[in-house]
């Protein structure tokens, strides 16, 4: 059936939505509980999804007050369409858009921080989560909250707040005040241990601006997962099709999602466990498996493939040899370094990830998935490296994605074309890489010279920077596909 593009998605519109797709419970038809700082749309493709079937599941006034910190592009749009938006799962089976229904307000911190503040404050609300980038928690290399002078001032009181630490201290500050009762406050950003970062940041915000936090003040850690490739015109189509009417702010996602929380919520949650979640006491078990699996396996998919020339992750994964090198590497380096969950197989979990990453309508690039390599490693590969060599073992294909990678910031592709180096220290880097011999040796030994990056342990490890070193000169030699495919008729 044809559809108009004057045909919005709204409250009014729904009954044109097939029923399958319509949202599981309305905006106007369930109270705030929660407030969400950041609307982008890994937040609308997965907690919001999983707060409304929570809430049409088990019921409870939870719902969300959405915050865009600065921009308003998507906060007018989701406003014109009566806070409603569509997820579009996307597979090789196809598309399946449905609706959500789940943000009850909307807020824009940057016009209206008491606001948002006198929401944080509210008794109703009994959450606050956030997805806002690691960049927006201020910390410095150490994990502690930089602390500027706009900062101090947002903290004193003598300017309205525009940062998260200064709209988060000021609305605790708030709501004990008005002894508005226990709150949660809930990181969803990709960050190892983020419900104790944030609670750092955070004593330090409240002591700065002469506040403390008390024990109705929790910091619960998650684990997140689903991949999200930003909305395109496609998406829309797709969007539109599915629903006949137009969604201004569709958002995609794999069939594949995944939430891990701490079960420490004093002021109640949604039943979030009756719909898919894991509500654990510990989920540091749950970020090792992923960040040393599905993480590590990305950038090495990334590094790889964008060496051979392949734009997509799907792509490059299927170049020949390269499903067997990852496996080989989850099974022979990566495994022995893990404590997994009860009841998670890491060999399992590894097959797994390698099936969502062969998804072709996904559409991650391997450059996409390459920036930021210098905060990447440390978590997803380095860690792994170092618990094998403490263990007495070479981690051979570990060694192999880290010569990927060095290779990567090197800056050219096997077949000549430039590599772009997007990463918070790529000046750092591109003067080590100049500073040497454009020889393996020469590149191994400024790059492990990056103490950012690399600590001593590692750095002057000669069985580690041997093997690299060799890794290095195949990359050089043959290129990557042919390095992989070498390696994987080795399996």
């Amino acid at each position: 059936m044809a559809v108009s593009m004057s045909t919005g998605l709204c409250l009014g519109s729904l009954r044109q939505v097939p029923a399958a797709a319509r949202p599981a419970v309305r905006p106007d038809a369930v109270a705030p509980g929660i407030v969400h700082l950041g609307l982008g749309a890994f937040h609308r493709a997965h907690q919001a999804l999983y707060t409304e079937e929570a809430i049409a599941a088990a019921g409870g006034d939870w719902g969300i007050i959405g915050v865009a910190p600065r921009s308003r592009e998507i906060l007018q749009q989701l406003v014109a369409q009566d806070r409603l938006y569509s997820i579009v799962t996307i597979s090789a089976e196809g598309a399946f858009p449905r609706v959500v229904g789940s943000l009850r307000e909307l807020r824009h911190a940057a016009s209206d921080p008491l606001g948002v503040i006198a929401q944080i404050a509210n008794p109703a609300v009994r959450i606050v989560t956030l997805t806002v980038t690691e960049k927006a928690y201020r910390l410095d290399p150490g994990g502690r909250l930089q602390v500027d002078d706009a900062l101090l001032a947002e903290l004193a009181g003598t300017v309205q707040p525009a940062s998260i630490p200064g709209l988060l201290a000021r609305g605790l500050i708030a709501r004990q005040r008005a002894e508005a009762g226990p709150i949660a406050v809930v990181s969803c950003d990709n960050l190892q241990a983020n419900g104790e970062r944030l609670r750092g940041v955070m004593e330090q915000a409240m002591a700065i601006a002469g506040g403390t936090l008390g024990t109705d003040v929790t910091f619960p850690s998650t684990m997140v997962d689903r991949i999200v490739p930003a909305t395109t015109d496609q998406t829309r189509r797709l969007a539109r099709d599915g629903l006949g009417v137009a969604d201004l702010v569709p958002v995609a996602g794999e069939p594949f999602r995944q939430w891990v929380i701490e079960d420490r919520f004093p002021g109640g949650r949604p039943a979030w466990d009756q719909v898919g979640a894991v509500l654990t006491d510990d989920v540091a078990p749950w970020e090792a498996l992923k960040l040393r699996i599905l993480n590590a396996v990305h950038s090495a998919i990334a590094y790889l493939g964008a060496l051979a020339g392949q734009r997509t992750v799907a792509e490059a994964l299927m170049l020949p040899g390269m499903r067997a090198v990852l496996a080989r590497f989850i099974a022979q380096d990566v495994t022995a370094t893990l404590a997994p969950p009860e009841g998670q197989c890491p060999i399992a979990y590894g097959e797994a990830a390698l099936d969502r990453f062969t998804n072709p309508t996904i559409g991650h690039t391997t450059i996409q998935i390459a920036m930021d390599g210098s905060q990447k490693l440390p978590y997803r590969l380095l860690g792994t490296i170092a618990d094998q060599r403490r263990a007495g073992r070479s981690p051979r294909l570990a060694a192999l994605v880290l010569a990927a990678w060095m290779r990567f910031v090197r800056g050219i592709a096997d077949d000549g074309t430039p590599l772009p180096l997007n990463d918070p220290l790529a000046e750092r880097i591109r003067q080590a890489v100049a500073s040497g011999p454009d020889t393996p040796e020469g590149l191994a030994d400024a790059l492990f010279g990056l103490r950012e990056i690399f600590h001593e342990e590692l750095a002057d490890d000669p069985v580690l920077r041997a093997v690299v070193v060799e890794w290095l000169a195949a990359l050089d030699r043959h290129g990557a596909a042919a390095t992989v495919r070498g390696e994987g008729d080795m399996s």
